[in-house]
């Protein structure tokens, strides 16, 4: 029992475990892709229709991303999908723009990050009343092993 408790402790605390000459080295990667996802002025902030907003990203392994929007209405659709290396970004890159447009009100953005790339035939865009639910839909379809959400808000006035 004992034997039990120490393997899996081992297992537990991602290092290199040795029984008599056999060594196993392993890494759970278990912690988040994305550690920072927020607008420009940071979450929750007022932007005024035609103004450009941008979004700070910061990843802590090179991926896919993918950026969905769900506006005041319920709409919901896919800003971009950019791959990307480990550290922070500025999104959208180069001189592309995402300009604020209406309906004014709560606009909820959500980066969804997998290892491979996202499913080419699959995009989130309509009015969905599970949006948890159609995400998990696009995350089956793309196949990803490993993946992460994280969400942000901004308003437009």
């Amino acid at each position: 029992m004992r034997f039990l408790l120490v393997l899996l402790a081992g297992f537990l605390s991602a290092c290199t475990v040795t029984l008599e000459g056999l060594t196993l080295t392993y890494r759970l990667g278990y912690g988040p892709a994305i550690l920072r996802f927020e607008p420009d002025r940071g979450a929750g902030a007022t932007y005024f229709l035609g103004e450009e907003v941008r979004f700070l990203l910061t990843l802590a392994e090179p991926g896919w991303v993918s950026l969905v929007v769900q506006d005041p209405d319920g709409y919901t659709y896919e800003l971009d999908r950019f791959h990307l290396e480990r550290g922070t970004h500025v999104l959208p890159p180069g001189a592309y723009r995402y300009t604020t447009a209406p309906p004014p009100g709560l606009h909820r953005v959500r980066a969804v990050y997998t290892e491979g790339p996202p499913p080419m035939g699959v995009r989130l865009e309509g009015v969905y009343t599970g949006w948890d639910a159609r995400l998990r839909l696009y995350l089956e379809a793309s196949g990803a092993r490993r993946y992460d959400v994280a969400e942000t808000h901004f308003y437009v006035r």
